[in-house]
């Protein structure tokens, strides 16, 4: 089984700590962070405030981010691989990708709320207020219940519907459920 995970929200809003945990605690598990896509300094605008605009998706060549995307989408275990992740055999089956970034859900393909309907992905906001450890626990026992649901079922389903929680703070994270032989995005 393949499963995504995306991670998005504001700067230093706990997303790469959130993405850290995940990472120790979950078998078989990739990362690939947006902030690895910006694009060389010569290539980044200058606001009319002087500075370079690095906050803006024209900064990330997410054309490459997608690319990485579909590498470990056509081999999770050569991808693993080359990123030192070792595959564990007592879940040699399942295969977990997380994508953490500020914008990630800004680029087209990622963005459109009709489109990620349409596709049955589930958009979960997360409390900001909420303690790190907490925040953890709840994203941890979302993915571990869509890995069980999906090895106790074949027909696809939602592990709950979207729900704003909180004051907008904290990541959000998607749930998908397309057919059996795409992944699960969460």
């Amino acid at each position: 089984m393949k499963l995504i995970v995306g991670i998005g929200g504001m700067t230093n809003g706990g997303k790469t700590t959130l993405t850290n945990s995940l990472l120790r605690a979950l078998p078989n598990c990739c990362v690939i962070h947006q902030d690895d896509f910006f694009k060389p300094q010569d290539q980044i605008a200058v606001g009319e405030d002087g500075f370079k605009q690095w906050d803006v998706l024209e900064s990330l060549d997410m054309e490459a981010m997608l690319d990485t995307v579909q590498a470990w989408l056509s081999s999770p275990q050569k991808f693993a691989r080359a990123h030192g992740v070792s595959v564990q055999p007592e879940a040699s089956d399942t295969h977990i990708l997380l994508l953490e970034g500020f914008l990630l859900y800004s680029y087209k393909p990622l963005k459109y709320r009709q489109e990620m309907e349409a596709n049955a992905v589930e958009v979960v906001y997360l409390d900001g207020m909420k303690s790190r450890e907490e925040l953890f626990r709840e994203v941890l026992e979302d993915i571990q219940n869509s890995l069980l649901n999906h090895s106790q079922e074949s027909a696809p389903s939602l592990a709950r519907p979207a729900r704003p929680q909180g004051p907008g703070r904290g990541c959000g994270h998607r749930t998908a459920r397309p057919a059996v032989s795409q992944p699960d995005i969460v």
